[in-house]
């Protein structure tokens, strides 16, 4: 098959793809469920379509950012990972994006004078600062928001040093994100909700999973969906490093639930040690919580050292039931998290063992 032909065919099926979204949008029927036997007939891998369909379905969860009022907005500190990210989602629906930087501070008054929406996106430790040093040059009527990771001094921070429309946001993601697509986005309301909906429904439109709660509420869940849980992949990450093991040799002979334990562990650090090191280290509570989460494995590494197995398994049943229902919800995802990387490594092996014939010459 020639590369034109090919890309035909690619053609035609965006197409197709394009005609089954718009009409599953219109649809309150549920969808025509292709049988195993079609599929296989027609020599079409049964994953292929289940990714197609569940694709299909998970469109619908984002809708087109243009917007009929040009907002104007600054992100300052915005050349960061984070502040590109919204700079772009921004741009997408419309939004005129000022950014200002470490070296803009002289020309504060221009760049915010008449901004709808100052978004701070700075390292934790220059948060508070930021925050009153952007609140001297904003009007009255501008949003202030910030996107760091602790909300609550933030939150107080904002409400205290500007007398607008306050509202903490924390993004649940990292590098890599194209869209808001299911990212979880944490609203912690400050003042004059009404003034920043269109934010909200901007990154509705875009898919997110917006979750609103109380600084004081996210600051303490926040020390296990983010401390413990980054103290623990780069606890993992030194022992592997001090034990000397072969990273690509072990994924070798793993399966793919422990290659995505790895991908988690490998992620982290290739990322800014500084960003993970501030968030532990951010206040006493995610300090002491971290504290108590190594004891817990000292306390389980002495029953092991004592092969006190009874105590071991005792230890596992109270965890089981405070995951309860949980774990079933855990299988599943996991189950199409495993499925998917089953599917994206074998197509790398494709790519990289394939060598595609030479095109006849003309």
């Amino acid at each position: 098959m020639s590369e034109n032909s090919l890309q035909d065919i690619d053609r035609q099926l965006v197409e197709l793809l394009r005609k089954r979204m718009a009409l599953l949008a219109r649809s309150t029927a549920e969808p025509i469920s292709i049988e195993r036997s079609e599929l296989q007939q027609a020599g079409v891998p049964a994953f292929v379509w289940h990714s197609v369909v569940t694709s299909c379905t998970a469109a619908l969860a984002r809708k087109p950012l243009t917007s009929s009022i040009q907002r104007r907005i600054a992100i300052v500190g915005g050349k960061g990972v984070m502040g590109q990210f919204f700079r772009q989602r921004f741009e997408e629906a419309n939004c005129e994006v000022r950014v200002l930087g470490r070296t803009d501070w002289p020309h504060a008054d221009e760049i915010l004078d008449d901004v709808d929406l100052a978004l701070v996106s700075v390292p934790i430790d220059r948060t508070l600062d930021i925050i009153r040093d952007t609140a001297k040059h904003l009007p009255k009527t501008a949003v202030l928001a910030d996107i760091t990771s602790i909300k609550g001094p933030a939150v107080e921070a904002m409400l205290a040093a500007h007398p607008g429309p306050v509202v903490g946001l924390h993004p649940m993601f990292g590098p890599g994100v194209e869209s808001f697509l299911s990212q979880k986005v944490a609203i912690c309301p400050g003042r004059e909700p009404e003034a920043w909906q269109w934010l909200v429904d901007l990154m509705d439109k875009d898919g997110g999973d917006l979750v609103y709660c109380t600084p004081e509420e996210h600051d303490r869940i926040m020390v296990m969906v983010q401390a413990i849980r980054h103290f623990s992949t780069f606890g993992l990450g030194v022992f592997l490093a001090a034990e000397g093991i072969d990273i690509g040799r072990s994924l070798e002979l793993s399966s793919p639930i422990y290659r995505l334990g790895i991908d988690m562990v490998s992620r982290l650090f290739g990322q800014d040690a500084s960003l993970y090191v501030d968030i532990m280290l951010a206040n006493s509570e995610r300090r002491e919580s971290i504290e108590r989460f190594a004891d817990t494995f000292a306390h389980l590494a002495q029953l092991v050292r004592d092969e006190n197995r009874q105590e071991l398994i005792d230890e596992f049943v109270k965890a089981t039931r405070t995951f309860g229902e949980e774990t079933e919800r855990a299988v599943r995802e996991s189950d199409r998290l495993i499925n998917a990387m089953s599917v994206f490594l074998a197509a790398d092996r494709v790519q990289r063992h394939t060598t595609l014939p030479e095109p006849p010459p003309s």
